[in-house]
């Protein structure tokens, strides 16, 4: 039975909850209308008048809704992110060309996430070996922060402490060469780095040399050496940028920053080869390449049956089907972003959303993806007002 009191604070005890969620307080804020778990959403940035560092949103799992709670972290130039495996630490590669007094040096930034509220603390900064870190992730053993340096060419991996402290570079390795664009590809510009599915080799993607790199990978030492064969290649003037893993490992598939291409390669875990089978454009069928077209991201869905490509200048998202036995892609649809220059894009955990960061147009736009076909459906959710946004990554709410 209701005790006269509970009757009395039951109404005040309503209104106080409708008047917090909004804000993302209160011991609801995790939880959607419905009670599930909602997972947290980090945003990296440039920053600049409209972005003071790193954000926050939650994001409802029934309609993809964004809720935002505001600055997560204040630092600069956070362009990507990398959350740690155990879900309590977030890296993030600060794109600066100087750091603790010196020149063509970049930085890495260690955080502590805050799962109740989406709050960043800093733990520390250590340099990237190189000017302009552009992307980073942490190993599967979560021992390491692995960086690719754009300005520097050069790529780094930094130790990881039980705390989530960041150590000074154990290896640290100089890409050289050119290839066929004297405007983009005089100098190497290291723009990706992953491990393999095995956490036994690494992968750089250098848009300079139109290589992908393969180092030989000591998780417990952090240490990159060299791997034989040295390097997969793209086609000349290609400008690989980013790479993307078939869960099954057997396929990696490389999008080409400088002329609007798929790369997909058969790769062999064992030896760390790459060969090449198929290369396809990221623009409609029969649609050329326009002057200030290029691409940025690619994710393969959770499942692996769906590829997904993001086209800058031509502000769509390119969808893939992938075939489950050969690897080779079919192109299914492109999207448009819901604003201009999508730098970046995230999928989420279950494989249901996929949101777009439009840098130019200072807007993350949420797309449903239909299970079966792929396709993406414009849900019509915005984040609107994140300055320069460039990298969504996930934290699923505990």
């Amino acid at each position: 039975m209701t005790t006269p009191h509970f009757r009395r604070t039951l109404p005040h005890l309503l209104l106080a909850a409708l008047l917090l969620a909004p804000l993302g307080l209160g011991a609801a804020s995790a939880k959607s209308a419905a009670g599930a778990a909602q997972p947290l959403v980090f945003v990296g940035t440039y920053t600049g008048p409209k972005s003071k560092g790193i954000y926050a949103y939650r994001m409802d799992t029934a309609t993809g809704a964004l809720a935002p709670l505001g600055l997560a972290a204040e630092t600069v130039n956070p362009t990507f992110l990398a959350v740690h495996p155990n879900q309590r630490f977030l890296y993030a590669a600060n794109e600066i060309s100087s750091f603790d007094g010196k020149k063509n040096n970049g930085a890495v930034s260690a955080f502590a996430i805050d799962a109740a509220t989406g709050r960043l603390r800093l733990i520390n900064q250590e340099s990237s070996g190189g000017g302009g870190p552009c992307h980073l992730v942490v190993d599967k053993t979560g021992w390491n922060v692995l960086v690719a340096n754009y300005g520097g060419g050069s790529v780094a991996a930094l130790p990881v402490k039980a705390d989530g402290r960041l150590g000074q570079s154990r290896a640290f390795i100089q890409h050289a060469g050119t290839s066929v664009n004297p405007q983009r590809q005089g100098a190497p510009h290291a723009h990706h780095i992953v491990p393999d599915p095995a956490n036994r080799r690494v992968l750089a993607c250098d848009l300079g040399l139109d290589k992908i790199v393969v180092y030989r990978f000591d998780a417990g030492r952090g240490t990159l050496t060299t791997n034989d064969p040295p390097a997969g290649g793209t086609h000349a003037g290609a400008g690989p940028r980013h790479l993307a893993f078939h869960p099954g490992g057997k396929f990696a598939y490389v999008i080409n920053e400088l002329d609007c291409t798929m790369t997909a390669f058969e790769y062999v875990v064992k030896k760390g080869t790459l060969t090449e089978f198929q290369t396809l454009s990221t623009l409609p069928p029969g649609e050329d390449k326009k002057t200030g077209h290029s691409t940025a991201e690619v994710e393969m869905h959770p499942g692996g049956k769906f590829l997904y490509g993001s086209n800058r200048g031509h502000d769509t998202i390119v969808v893939y089907a992938v075939d489950q036995r050969t690897g080779q892609l079919t192109h299914v649809e492109n999207v448009p972003s819901g604003g201009k220059t999508p730098r970046s894009f995230g999928i989420d955990p279950s494989g249901s959303f996929l949101l777009a960061a439009n840098q130019s147009t200072d807007n993350i736009a949420v797309f449903r993806i239909h299970p079966q076909t792929g396709r993406l459906t414009d849900t019509g959710h915005r984040a609107e007002g994140v300055g320069a946004p460039v990298c969504v990554k996930f934290v699923p709410a505990k």
